[in-house]
């Protein structure tokens, strides 16, 4: 059972309507949907179900199995019944930080151009860390993350087939994720002249949107990896 992902073609689009297709102890599964599940280092989405006679607060949003997405009920709401038409609504507020903050830690890795270990994308934060023995200045990574923001670059998306990303290795930054293979099809985030490598996450139009940033800490994880935590200054983009 696969919901159609209508977040990837418009991540600014806030709500649809759709069917109920099952009812799982993991949450409810819809015919398509706007909310985007956890995954590669950016949280679910949160937001409404609401039908005729009920609404419901969505919690969470996870992959499920063959290609469900499942939506997260909290514990004191109903549920609506398989084959009810819902509205699905998010909490667009918090998706429009973390789109903002997703595309910021790309620019990072531009900015720091080694291997990435780790990262997580938060409600206003979040992190990468990179396979890179000394310590970059603080300033200068927040000075040159912040020109590229203001620069503002545009960012899109593409797909390529999966044999194209085995002969193209290096557009693959992680060290511990691999992008999801077996659809035949990888997505690319593209800012050009900037940045290029695979990611299904939720992503700004403009790198001004993003907003300032600040370097809140660069910390030493090991011997050779060092955690960059960042910021967003305005928490609501104008």
């Amino acid at each position: 059972m696969t919901t159609d992902t209508l977040f990837r073609d418009d991540a600014y689009r806030t709500e649809c309507t759709a069917r109920v297709e099952a009812l799982t102890p993991g949450g409810v599964i819809l015919c398509a949907t706007v909310f985007y599940p956890q995954g590669g280092g950016q949280p679910g989405d949160t937001g409404t179900l609401s039908w005729n006679g009920g609404e419901a607060a969505v919690i969470d949003t996870r992959h499920g199995d063959d290609g469900a997405i499942l939506h997260v009920l909290a514990a004191e709401s109903a549920s609506p019944g398989i084959g009810t038409e819902v509205k699905a609504t998010i909490d667009f507020d918090r998706r429009h930080r973390l789109m903002r903050m997703h595309t910021c830690l790309h620019l990072l890795s531009a900015v720091l151009p080694y291997p990435v270990t780790g990262g997580q994308v938060g409600d206003g934060s979040g992190r990468l860390d990179f396979d890179l023995p000394d310590a970059p200045h603080k300033s200068e990574v927040e000075q040159r993350l912040n020109e590229l923001i203001r620069a503002d670059h545009p960012v899109g998306s593409r797909w390529i087939e999966e044999a194209e990303l085995e002969a193209r290795p290096e557009l693959v930054k992680t060290m511990s994720v691999q992008p999801p293979k077996g659809a035949g099809r990888i997505r690319l985030i593209d800012i050009p002249g900037v940045d290029l490598q695979p990611c299904g996450g939720t992503h700004v139009e403009r790198t001004a949107e993003i907003g300032t940033v600040r370097v809140k800490k660069i910390e030493k994880k090991g011997r050779q990896n060092r955690r960059v935590k960042l910021e967003l200054l305005e928490q609501t983009a104008d």
